[in-house]
């Protein structure tokens, strides 16, 4: 399979080397030449397999330079029993015609662990497929969850180095505790002086500064992403959806070829798209969901068509999906019109204006497969008591943004068919915010004590990598102004503190 670039670049190439790359040339991101296709057989056969064989059988799809021994070995070390605390890897938990397909029992208890333990894998093998010299130096934008994980996934992995960039006031006490004792010689961890927008904008900056460039190339490094913008952090996402498809059919609570809807808690467009992708593979999916919570660009985007980030920025209790600027939309919108020209000019727009119209006829298409709603803090904690009074079950900020945009959809649309609501995060990251959901008194208590608290009312208990943060010392200090960021990445690249 080969790989483009959104924005027209004619330069095919294979995926290691889409992977090594990161960002397109031209400031596009890759894109699968082709769409492989499955059928009903295909999705059938996964049902007898662990979550690690039905991973391969789906990235070999895509990833076709790669062999299946070097799939199966980059799979078997990012999904072992070390690593995630669940047997099934992606469980779901059943509460009658709806799921909860939980996607954080992985290191660092969110579901970019699904991707980020496996691109390191990818990443060191396509280096040495292409006979890559260079230091490979992981660039990081980070409104919370992606930050840990990419860290916890590259931690001295060889011929890389990450750098890791997170607003200094929008993340969670527990994400922040995360990020800043991460131990490892090659990461650094370094606060944004602004939201994550601007960390985005900062990365994107970086990638695009050809003197930059240039003087990393004198120090023979090379830059990368772990961001979804990698096609490599974005298709092993695509397996899970198969994944609890195989799952619901194995439980009897589907039949063969029916149709399923999915509740994405969504800020980066990343995981929502994958499910796309699976969708457009063959997979049965109905409907895809897009959950917001105020900062809901993404839901008057799938309304009206038109996407408009000039708007205030609101921080919120689910701060991982704080974000205005989508960066994976632009893919979808490539693979709706086909025209990178098009895509080109919007992505211009958007830069320059703040703003663009995809127009009615396009928007149409587009909501055929994706509905949008959002919720607002007051509406995300009572979800959470919702859930934990009838249900007994504790979502995060996250997952109850979800849970209460699926019930908005059933009851603006009366649609029946199954729902999976696509869990992110475990509770524990977000114990002040549950904890107040739930009307529990926390004053007084620091992040560590409401870990503890919470865990007296959730049945499933705290995360090992959670619990053990209180007695880690802090690491990094770093802190800077987006337009910065390119100092410091440089003397990072050189062996010296951001």
């Amino acid at each position: 399979m080969q790989y483009k670039s959104t924005r027209g670049d004619v330069l095919l190439m294979n995926s290691a080397k889409a992977i090594v790359k990161g960002l397109a040339s031209d400031g596009g991101l890759f894109v699968p030449a082709t769409m492989p296709h499955v059928t009903m057989d295909f999705i059938e056969s996964l049902i007898p397999l662990c979550y690690e064989e039905r991973a391969c059988k789906v990235l070999e799809l895509f990833l076709t330079d790669y062999t299946a021994a070097e799939l199966s070995d980059c799979v078997s070390k990012a999904y072992d029993r070390e690593n995630f605390d669940a047997a099934k890897r992606a469980p779901l938990a059943r509460f009658g015609d709806m799921s909860v397909l939980e996607l954080w029992h992985g290191p660092t208890s969110a579901f970019k662990d699904m991707a980020l333990q496996l691109l390191p894998q990818l990443m060191v093998t396509a280096l040495k497929k292409l006979g890559e010299k260079a230091t490979i130096l992981i660039l990081v934008a980070t409104s919370g969850d992606t930050g840990k994980a990419a860290l916890e996934g590259f931690c001295d992995v060889e011929q890389t180095k990450i750098m890791v960039f997170y607003p200094e006031n929008g993340v969670s006490k527990i994400q922040q505790a995360q990020m800043l004792t991460q131990e490892g010689k090659n990461v650094d961890v370094t606060a944004i002086r602004g939201n994550f927008d601007d960390a985005q904008r900062g990365v994107k900056a970086i990638f695009s500064d050809t003197t930059l460039g240039a003087e990393l190339a004198q120090r023979d490094v090379k830059l990368s992403s772990a961001n979804s913008i990698n096609w490599g952090r974005l298709v092993p996402q695509i397996v899970y959806y198969f994944s609890a498809y195989a799952d619901l059919l194995d439980e009897g609570c589907i039949t063969h070829g029916e149709g399923i809807d999915f509740t994405v808690p969504t800020g980066n467009f990343g995981d929502i798209l994958a499910g796309y992708y699976a969708k457009e593979m063959g997979l049965p999916i109905h409907k895809l969901i897009c959950a917001s919570n105020s900062n809901n660009v993404l839901t008057d985007f799938l309304r009206t068509g038109v996407y408009d980030c000039k708007r205030d920025f609101v921080k919120t209790i689910s701060p991982s999906m704080d974000i205005l600027i989508s960066s994976n939309l632009e893919r979808l919108l490539y693979h709706v019109t086909n025209d990178a020209e098009k895509v080109a000019s919007w992505m211009e727009k958007l830069q320059k204006a703040g703003r663009y119209d995809i127009g009615a006829t396009l928007l149409k298409t587009i909501q055929e497969t994706f509905w949008a709603d959002w919720a607002n803090n007051i509406e995300t904690e009572k979800m959470i008591e919702k859930a934990y009074e009838e249900q007994h079950y504790v979502p995060d900020t996250h997952t109850a943004v979800a849970w209460k945009v699926a019930n908005a959809y059933r009851a603006a649309t009366g649609d029946t068919h199954h729902m999976v609501i696509v869990s992110t995060a475990s509770p524990y990251k977000f114990s002040k915010s549950v904890l107040d959901a739930l009307h529990v008194d926390v004053s007084g208590l620091d992040a560590f004590a409401m870990l503890e608290k919470l865990e007296q009312i959730n049945p499933v208990a705290t995360p090992k990598g959670l619990a053990s943060l209180q007695s880690k010392p802090v690491l990094h200090h770093a802190a800077c102004d987006y337009e910065r960021m390119g100092d410091c990445v440089l003397s990072f690249a050189s062996g010296k503190d951001s």
